[in-house]
């Protein structure tokens, strides 16, 4: 199953994952991630290199792994194939920080309130 990949836009118009994924020094690195991004889009769940796991109700988490990093992206499905990444971090210890949960939970429930 294909996905639709969209970036989640804050009402400023800036886009916190695709301004994360600018933020990434190594060329190498941003292009692998994109491309991992784009494997999502063309084969959905079977994309190669990604790690789907659900957060809490609507919420899910990417867990992608290039370079010896460990990136997370939150999304959330909207309409059938289509997904919005909310927020983006580079993972440094064993649980994901209640933080960054808690913005990606904010940023869905913004979303939600504008696809009603």
């Amino acid at each position: 199953m294909k996905f639709i990949v969209n970036y989640w836009h804050k009402p400023s118009g800036k886009a916190p994952v695709e301004e994360y994924i600018d933020d990434i020094d190594s060329l190498e690195e941003r292009a692998d991630l994109l491309s991992t991004l784009k494997g999502i889009q063309e084969n959905g769940t079977e994309a190669v290199g990604v790690v789907f796991r659900q957060i809490d109700g609507k919420l899910w988490e990417l867990k992608i792994r290039t370079h010896g990093n460990q990136h997370r992206i939150f999304y959330v499905v909207v309409h059938g194939k289509e997904i919005y990444l909310l927020h983006a971090y580079l993972k440094k210890t064993p649980k994901a920080p209640l933080k960054e949960i808690e913005t990606a939970k904010q940023r869905m429930k913004l979303l939600m309130e504008d696809h009603k």
